[in-house]
């Protein structure tokens, strides 16, 4: 996703945690600063730090038990021309461990 930018997701109350590893696409190289912050229900999960293209992804993973929305933000730090985002890998585990 390029930042500013948001997806909301319909959870349903069914979901017990969301993982992913967040991070800038390959594609910048060394360019592009963005921060993920993820949100249920209108309640922060969590916000990483400014991540660059020259750093690793870093990983999510938040309990979502009981929540309705998930909301997956990513922000730009300055000119956003190079800020592409990725949440690789990103899975959302059912109550049944599924």
């Amino acid at each position: 996703m390029h930042a500013n930018s948001q997806v909301r997701v319909h959870l349903g109350g069914g979901r017990t945690r969301f993982t992913a590893t967040a991070g800038v696409d390959d594609e910048v190289g060394d360019n592009g600063s963005v921060s993920f912050r993820v949100i249920a229900d209108g309640r922060s999960l969590t916000t990483t730090p400014v991540l660059r293209g020259s750093d690793p992804g870093t990983r999510v993973d938040v309990d979502v038990t009981g929540a309705r929305w998930l909301d997956l933000l990513v922000d730009g730090d300055g000119d956003v021309s190079a800020d592409h985002a990725d949440w690789a890998d990103a899975k959302l585990t059912c109550e049944d461990g599924a």
